[in-house]
């Protein structure tokens, strides 16, 4: 109980702090049911899964108690799945898996909305388009018949000063409002989601109005909590 009373203590503090017109994602990878269940308790209204079979045991239980989030790296033979589960899909970074969730959108007669991920940092190791490319991308999936364009997502590199990710965010929130501004048919710029727990606040002054929270909820993860402490053995200390 004293896990439940934390993460609700959490939640109940970053609702204070946070504009009410920004979403709070809560990113649930590896979490229990129950924790989930908390959250919701709490007040969060959306969760983000990072993985479909995750999301399946959680959905079993909470069903549409919550909205739910896409908000991992979907591989094409997850995305039938995904699309039964999930709300939004805030990482569409190409035009095949665009079409993949077409095609089964297609056959349950569902509009699937969707965020276009950008790889704002270059980052070899991270998913998401090139910055240059979005327009692209945004233009050829537009014409897909069962997809909703609602906006863009992006991760950004991570600093242990999240003021440095603002560069980032900022270069992101101007495509936004460029693509906007162009007005494609089939594509409403309505979200832009960026920030997690050691960023989320530099985030939503840049603009975001979704934005992703995960220990800052629910508390570390055990193998974060695993890594913190070799990381302190390896630099002499164990705190």
């Amino acid at each position: 109980m004293v896990k439940e009373t934390k993460i609700k203590g959490n939640v109940n503090c970053l609702l204070r702090k946070i504009p009410d017109n920004v979403i709070i994602v809560a990113a649930a990878k590896s979490r229990t049911p129950q924790e989930i269940l908390e959250a919701i308790d709490a007040g969060i209204e959306v969760i983000g899964e990072n993985y479909v079979q995750e999301a399946k045991k959680a959905f079993v239980l909470i069903g549409k108690g919550a909205k739910w989030h896409f908000i991992g790296h979907l591989q094409k033979n997850k995305v039938k799945k995904a699309t039964e589960i999930f709300d939004l899909i805030e990482t569409v970074d190409s035009l095949e898996l665009a079409e993949e969730i077409n095609k089964y959108c297609k056959k349950n007669n569902k509009i699937m909305p969707v965020l276009i991920e950008i790889n704002s940092g270059r980052e070899s190791q991270k998913f998401g388009v090139m910055p240059e490319d979005t327009e692209k991308l945004i233009k050829c999936i537009s014409s897909l018949g069962n997809i909703r364009i609602m906006g863009i997502m992006t991760m950004g590199p991570r600093f242990g000063n999240p003021e440095n990710a603002r560069v980032y965010f900022r270069q992101t929130k101007q495509i936004f409002k460029h693509i906007k501004k162009m007005n494609i048919p089939n594509v409403k710029m309505e979200y832009l989601s960026m920030g997690m727990s050691n960023s989320y606040q530099i985030a939503i002054e840049e603009g975001a109005n979704i934005t992703r929270i995960g220990t800052k909820i629910f508390g570390p993860r055990s193998y974060e909590k695993n890594e913190d402490r070799a990381l302190s053995c390896r630099n002499g200390k164990e705190e």
